[in-house]
This record gives C-alpha cells, structure tokens and sequence, in this order.
C-alpha cells in the first residue's frame, strides 16, 4: 500500500465514527502513556490500534483502543516482544475470545435442551447429556496369601 493517507471511503469503512464514551485525541493519548505521537502512528500503520477518526480525519483514541494500547506496550516494553510477536499476540487473543463466545453460546443451548428435557419433580442433580446404564460391581478374585513361594517352587522345579 502506497504511503499517505487512505482515500476516504476505506478509512470510514474501517472503523465507525465515534459514539458514546470519552476519547482523546493523540496528543494527550502520548503524553499519558509517555510515548512519542509517532509510535501511535506506527502502531496504527501496522494495524494494531485502529482508533476513530473525525469529519477532520483526526485521531479519537476510544477507552477500548487505550485499553488495546496498554496490553501492546505491556508486550513492548516489559516483556520485550517485538511489534510483529504484538500482531501474532493480539490476533490469538481475538481468536480466543471469539471461540469462548461460541463456547458460551454453545453451552447456553445445551442448558436450555436438558432444561427441556429434565424431570419436573425437582431430580434434576443428576443430568447427562446421555443416559447410561449403571456398571455391575465386578468382585476382584481373592489374592494370593503369599505369591513368593509360588515363585520360588517355580524356580526349583525349572
């Protein structure tokens, strides 16, 4: 991608304006977290900020996108990851969200099937997904008393 700003379309298409909640602009965004205006730039280039932009094209730094950017520096500066171990990072832990959402999900349409389905006298402790046939106990033969001179008479007889 050339450098220079991006035509117009595709910045709006990238992000929703801003909404409701507090945002900051770029400057104050530095001087809190101590960096330089150029290394939000940089982390933006790179894709792992993405903050809002106004009719002005001026950067608005959302809660979520200042969160996002203490999770980076985080990485950055006391761990020593570097801006492309960040990206691998960063898209692993939307993935994991993502599937843990589905698994919510999920788990949300398995209790409302055995809700469906489990007795309504009140024994709803013990629910499966499955019902299985209680195992018959199985009695283990009775030991040996001694097994050594059974090894022993063994040896002597070879």
């Amino acid at each position: 991608m050339p450098r220079g700003r991006r035509p117009r379309a595709q910045a709006d298409a990238a992000r929703p304006a801003p909404g409701r909640g507090k945002y900051y602009m770029i400057s104050v965004v530095a001087k809190s977290y101590g960096i330089h205006p150029q290394t939000l730039r940089l982390y933006e280039r790179e894709g792992l900020l993405k903050p809002s932009r106004t009719e002005g094209n001026t950067r608005l730094y959302s809660e979520e996108d200042l969160r996002e950017l203490e999770v980076i520096l985080n990485l950055t500066r006391d761990l020593g990851v570097n801006l492309a171990g960040v990206e691998i990072i960063l898209n692993m832990r939307r993935k994991m969200e993502q599937m843990q959402a589905e698994i919510n999900e999920f788990l949300g349409h398995v209790r409302q099937e055995l809700q469906k389905t489990s007795p309504e006298d009140g024994e709803g402790s013990e629910q499966a997904l499955v019902k299985v046939q209680p195992a018959p106990i199985v009695k283990s033969p009775e030991r040996v008393a001694d097994p050594a001179p059974a090894v022993a008479k063994g040896r002597d007889e070879a």
